[in-house]
């Protein structure tokens, strides 16, 4: 007699057959074996290269309670089998303890194989953002993106940045595959060649940091709506052609930086087609007789980058104007009531006040308007006025301001506007401690911008905790610094601050949070409430913050307030009665006229 399990255990030894359908029609036949494990090795060519071992250890305990639930398929090679797809699969029996494992044996070419491989894994849903890159990469070979695209069931856009995402160096993919990179920055970092990605990747040193690589990113890569120079533009460096179809910018490698956002990745052929487009400004200047403004104040004129840009002008026979040098009328924009509310989006303003803003801008953008027609007829000419770092620009009216023969007119001091080489070794040290000086002080503007600039494309300013005493301090002394005069900090602050004068603005700080107490705090608050009151036509029953002034002080001196009222009010009405009467006898006399 023969039993269910003898009956179980012929049939799992025994090779199954089915049938496969193709397009609804039956194709050759699958044949099902359980091979051994010992036999089956994995493939070194196989894409895969990482495995979730937590996901493995459950796969093996549901493959141990319920078996392989679908076959693995091999090809066979010599005496052994190689695993095409199923890897995962057959790790986890050996994990189980399994001797045998449930396969199909196909026959492929070898570069089928690898294909194969590649699509299988690509269509799971874990696939490691890196290996998955590497094996679209391999596709692309012989697929076009928009082909892969359309066998994967993905969008295009998706194969573009993975193709991108290929090109990241092994020292970057290692911080992807770890998860502190997101896919989006791998992107971004892959859009450089790689000798300059293993510069960033130096630069970085050993601990990942997704602000400075963000950073790095910035510096290296061009916003083209933004450029000096038409972008459009085929013959400003013939070899180069026009950005909209370089495949260096940005829109044209996938959605990297927004929809349809232009990036240009190639710093050189940017900074080539700058350049081109300045020295066609300065043709155009010379050639139509066209002032050429930098936008430089005399007090940033020894900064070297300006001083290469004045250079530049003077070599091409400009006399060079600086901002101090001249007045600009631009050409006013006309105000909207969207670009009021975008100015006004802070303040809870009423559509009547926004109405009332626009109404006061658009009397100051006619006044503008009637400045700018009457430019030529008060002595302005045609200029142009440009970025000394970018080279954008736009066409303004100028007129050069005169100065008398006693007035200076050098950019600088007479030491600093002498050239290296004609100084003594002394002074030459002076003019390097002083540039590099300034060149600290322009850092420190540009790195304190920046953090500014972090800050406030985040949403701080709706963040809803209370003020922290750090907070409150900084605020505390920003009324300090801007809005208390030296006397009052004399007068209310100087037995809080102590001795600042042997302090650096730091220790200020630091003394400043030592000491600090939430009564300093309502201290300045309330000296700032009585200076920012308004006089001359605005009053106590016409202003808004005179009239939240007023009321505020009610809490404090009403019977003060109410006696200042009661003398107004007394001389009020003694003159108002002296009116009357004047009036009364006015009227007689006209009555007695007109008898």
């Amino acid at each position: 007699m023969t039993t269910k399990a003898s009956t179980t255990k012929k049939r799992s030894r025994a090779k199954v057959t089915a049938k496969k359908e193709v397009n609804g029609k039956k194709s050759s036949v699958l044949q099902i074996q359980n091979l051994p494990l010992g036999k089956i090795k994995t493939d070194p060519e196989q894409p895969r290269k990482t495995f979730n071992k937590n996901a493995l250890q459950q796969l093996s305990e549901s493959i141990e309670e319920h078996g392989v639930l679908q076959p693995i398929t091999v090809r066979q090679l010599n005496a052994h089998y190689i695993i095409v797809m199923g890897e995962r699969r057959y790790r986890a029996s050996k994990l189980a303890g399994k001797k045998t494992i449930p396969s199909i044996v196909r026959t492929y070419e070898n570069n089928d194989v690898l294909e194969v491989q590649i699509i299988e894994n690509l269509q799971r849903q874990d696939v490691e953002p890196t290996e998955e890159a590497e094996s679209i990469a391999y596709l692309s070979e012989k697929y076009t993106p928009t082909e892969i695209a359309k066998r994967l069931g993905r969008t295009d856009n998706f194969i573009r940045q993975r193709l991108k995402l290929a090109g990241l160096i092994e020292g970057f993919k290692h911080f992807v595959r770890i998860g502190k990179m997101t896919i989006s920055l791998g992107v971004g970092v892959a859009l450089f060649e790689p000798e300059e990605q293993q510069m960033m990747l130096e630069t970085m040193g050993e601990d990942f940091n997704a602000h400075q690589i963000n950073r790095m990113i910035k510096d290296q890569t061009y916003d083209l709506e933004k450029a000096s120079f038409d972008v459009t533009d085929k013959k400003l460096v013939p070899k180069a052609g026009s950005c909209l179809e370089c495949p260096f910018n940005a829109a044209n490698q996938g959605n990297l930086f927004g929809e349809g956002k232009m990036v240009c990745t190639k710093s050189a052929c940017f900074e080539t087609k700058k350049n081109k487009s300045f020295l066609n400004l300065i043709k155009k200047s010379k050639k139509e007789n066209i002032l050429l403004i930098p936008e430089i104040r005399q007090y940033w004129a020894d900064d070297e980058n300006n001083q290469l840009i004045i250079s530049q002008l003077e070599k091409n026979g400009l006399k060079v104007y600086l901002l101090d040098d001249v007045e600009i009328i631009e050409e006013p924009i006309k105000p909207t009531i969207e670009a009021i509310k975008i100015e006004y989006q802070h303040y809870d303003y009423s559509e009547d006040e926004l109405k009332a803003e626009l109404k006061e801008a658009i009397q100051n953008y006619e006044e503008e308007l009637k400045n700018y027609n009457s430019a030529t007829d008060n002595g302005f000419v045609n200029g142009i006025v440009f970025h000394p770092e970018t080279y954008q620009n736009k066409e303004v009216f100028v007129k050069v301001i005169e100065k008398s023969k006693d007035e200076v007119t050098d950019y600088s001091a007479p030491l600093a506007n002498r050239k290296m080489a004609d100084c003594t070794p002394e002074e030459q040290i002076v003019k390097i401690n002083e540039r590099e000086i300034r060149k600290k002080h322009i850092e420190n503007n540009k790195q304190f911008e920046e953090v500014v600039q972090m800050i406030r494309e985040t949403k701080y300013i709706e963040t809803k905790k209370t003020l922290s005493t750090d907070e409150m301090v900084a605020f505390s002394i920003s009324l300090f610094e801007n809005n208390v005069d030296y006397m009052s900090q004399q007068k209310y602050f100087s037995k809080f601050l102590g001795d600042t004068s042997k302090m650096t603005k730091v220790e200020m700080v630091e003394n400043f949070k030592k000491k600090f107490k939430k009564e300093i705090f309502h201290k300045l608050i309330r000296y700032k409430i009585t200076k920012q009151v308004h006089f001359g036509e605005s009053n106590h029953v016409n202003n808004l913050t005179n009239i939240s002034f007023y009321n505020a002080m009610q809490g404090y001196y009403k019977s003060k307030i109410d006696g200042i009222e009661k003398e107004y009010a007394e001389k009020r009405n003694k003159r108002e009665a002296r009116l009357k009467e004047r009036i009364t006898v006015l009227e007689k006399k006209i009555k007695e006229l007109n008898d």
